[in-house]
């Protein structure tokens, strides 16, 4: 596993991080849970709010694939690492140095992990509570998933905003343009553009042949 982390005295240089697929992910996902909680009430918008939960779902599972075979810092191995690492950076966050990270942080990749996992538990009781059998209850299920990701998503946003003051860069616009401040030469090759226009284009598709 190999882990990029800033330290005082390295070169630093503006490198690029988010290729285009993780980018692209990113902000369906943003899309598809916003609009999923927000249809989630009334029959009027039963349809568009299964919509938002499939396609959810289909994202779910390219973030598995691309976490294996993507990127650098898109591999869960660049991220996924030992709570220990991830009490450590919270410790130096109260020092004069903190831990700075080009990709996610130790605790910000738990909170990737614990997005993704209720993200499946989400749409996994969303399907079940479709069908006829036990229904009312697995929409309970589905309902207390959908708060715990709900909770989970805003202190995601918390930590966002905080990081960006503390390291004193806009996290926010870096999963836009893809670029964060690194050491130099640290950046990846390929931003695979191309992979993210067949994400949006899959997605178009799908939302076309589910509304036609």
């Amino acid at each position: 596993m190999q882990t990029i982390k800033a330290t005082p005295g390295h070169s630093q240089a503006e490198i690029d991080v988010w290729d285009a697929p993780t980018r692209v992910l990113h902000w369906l996902m943003v899309l598809c849970f916003a609009g999923a909680y927000l249809t989630s009430e009334g029959r009027i918008w039963r349809a568009l709010h299964v919509t938002f939960g499939y396609t959810m779902a289909g994202l779910l599972v390219f973030r598995v694939i691309w976490g294996i075979i993507g990127t650098r810092y898109a591999r869960f191995t660049n991220f996924v690492r030992a709570p220990a690492a991830a009490w450590a950076y919270l410790r130096s966050l109260l020092t004069r140095h903190p831990q700075h990270f080009a990709g996610h942080n130790p605790a910000g990749g738990l909170a990737i992990i614990a997005l993704l996992a209720t993200g499946a538990a989400v749409t996994l009781s969303g399907w079940v509570a479709l069908q006829e059998s036990s229904k009312d209850l697995w929409e309970d299920v589905h309902e207390t998933f959908a708060n715990l990701m709900l909770a989970l998503v805003l202190l995601h946003v918390a930590a966002v905003v905080f990081s960006s003051w503390l390291h004193h860069e806009n996290l926010v616009a870096s999963m836009i343009h893809g670029r964060k401040a690194g050491p130099a030469g640290t950046g990846i090759r390929h931003l695979y553009r191309s992979i993210g226009v067949l994400l949006l284009l899959a997605v178009a598709g799908f939302w076309y042949l589910r509304w036609r």
